[in-house]
């Protein structure tokens, strides 16, 4: 049974580590169209939009949220195994560890993040025109996630496995 639980959550990592990836991708693609947009227009037709570059500091927050999500799960974050690849008979705890500790931090993140999104959700953005709160939605969802992925890795190293990427 816990092998079947184990391949299921692989499955769902590896398909929402493959959305994070495409979130972040077409967060970067659109971040730069409106940047460009906004120089054009400043530059070219002398009338800059006032929605470009709020538009684009939304965006980033949910394109590297997210793409921090993918981070944790692909392990294409920065993270020191000098001290890990050095121990021999204490590796696997302390590898369990980091992964605890990471999952705290997403937990942290899903926790307060919500409680943010909540207390400012009926403030809008001026210049969009919607919710203050969902400029820091990306906060509790990219938190779960990596709790998730976090713990898919501790799994996976209790089980003497590799997580497989999905970006490759």
């Amino acid at each position: 049974m816990f092998e079947s639980i184990a391949e299921t959550i692989s499955k769902l990592s590896f398909l929402l580590s493959r959305l994070c990836l495409w979130i972040s991708s077409i967060g970067i693609v659109a971040i730069t169209a409106i940047i460009f947009w906004q120089v054009i227009a400043r530059y070219i037709f002398n009338a800059s939009p006032s929605w470009s570059e709020q538009l684009a500091l939304y965006l980033l927050v949910w394109t590297v949220l997210f793409a921090a999500a993918a981070g944790v799960r692909e392990q294409f974050h920065i993270h020191i195994t000098v001290f890990q690849n050095g121990l021999n008979k204490t590796r696997l705890p302390t590898i369990i560890f980091t992964h605890l500790v990471t999952a705290s931090a997403g937990l942290t993140l899903a926790i307060y993040g919500t409680k943010l999104v909540s207390r400012l959700w009926q403030y809008p953005i001026p210049s969009l025109g919607l919710p203050r709160g969902s400029a820091f939605l990306p906060l509790p969802l990219a938190g779960a996630l990596i709790c998730f992925f976090a713990i898919e890795h501790i799994i996976a190293n209790s089980r003497n496995e590799k997580v497989i990427p999905a970006w490759r």
